[in-house]
């Protein structure tokens, strides 16, 4: 069973950066890579997705604070997060559309971010 790792989370005041890591525990395959995440009382949304190919795609409430990664040839990811603030804290999870036997989605255990004001 392939699992994602993610690492990175913490808490930081207003205007600070963290950077979030994703790593799968076996290599396989891997399509799409996306992080997303979830605050209290709150959806899961997705908070920007990479494709194998390098295209990206961002949720406006992030766009030109963070940047999202992936380096095809270890299969991890990375979400830079820089101008934080508030609204950004939640639990943010790593996913992956990947192959190892079949085509599915995996996800990580999810880790805390948590922006102070």
């Amino acid at each position: 069973q392939v699992q994602l790792v993610e690492s990175g989370g913490g808490s930081v005041q207003a205007g600070g950066s963290l950077r979030l890591s994703c790593i799968p525990s076996k290599t396989i395959a891997i399509n799409t890579m996306a992080w997303y995440r979830q605050a209290p009382g709150r959806q899961r949304e997705l908070v920007a997705s990479i494709t194998s190919g390098g295209d990206t795609v961002y949720t406006d409430a992030v766009k030109g604070r963070f940047t999202i990664d992936r380096d095809n040839a270890k299969n991890t990811m990375t979400l830079q997060m820089n101008q934080l603030k508030p609204e950004d804290t939640a639990v943010y999870y790593c996913t992956a559309h990947g192959w190892d036997g079949a085509w599915e989605d995996y996800w990580g255990q999810g880790t805390q971010v948590t922006v102070s004001s």
